[in-house]
């Protein structure tokens, strides 16, 4: 029905019209609000995500300056310590050493890395480092052994050692003391 059809004498037509244009009115407002509400809806689902994703990013950067803090330290405990200690792949190459490692064999740290740590063992103790080394590999528990370590250019050392095999990457993991002090004393 037109507004020009409407008769505006006729109240009942009048009425029907009204209620008509009424619903439509409210219709279309229940749409806008019911698409206002869904806004409103996406919008604090947003706000909401991004708090947490705000909170996540607060406890990642707090792990984050914890491990720096924690690699700081154990890097300092590595390098620094009297002890050598190495890492050797399952042909006895040097992998990774520290720098008390390093003077144990008489040469620099970083000349040395791939070279096979058995040239640096004397030839009488090489017997004890081969059973030793094949020991860690077969039992894949804490072994220990003392040999002669050293080089041609620098006098051999009695050293105590402490190894075990990584199960994950098979590296050996080395711990030496020198003894020979200890040992001068005990004559």
């Amino acid at each position: 029905m037109n507004i020009e059809e409407i008769d505006f004498t006729d109240a009942e037509m009048l009425r029907q019209k009204a209620e008509e244009i009424l619903k439509e009115k409210q219709q279309k407002e229940e749409r806008i609000s019911q698409d206002e509400l869904d806004a409103q809806k996406l919008l604090h689902e947003l706000q909401v995500h991004q708090v947490e994703l705000e909170m996540q990013n607060e406890e990642l950067r707090h792990a984050y300056e914890t491990a720096e803090l924690t690699l700081k330290k154990y890097t300092l405990v590595f390098e620094l310590s009297s002890v050598g200690y190495f890492m050797l792949d399952a042909e006895g190459a040097i992998c990774d050493l520290n720098f008390s490692g390093a003077e144990m064999l008489g040469e620099r740290r970083f000349s040395l890395m791939n070279s096979n740590f058995k040239l640096f063992v004397s030839e009488k103790s090489k017997s004890v480092f081969n059973n030793f080394f094949q020991r860690l590999y077969t039992s894949y528990a804490i072994e220990s052994c003392e040999v002669l370590l050293g080089s041609d250019k620098k006098s051999f050392h009695s050293v105590y050692m402490e190894g075990v095999v990584t199960e994950d990457d098979q590296k050996c993991l080395l711990s030496v003391v020198d003894i020979s002090k200890f040992r001068k004393q005990d004559k």
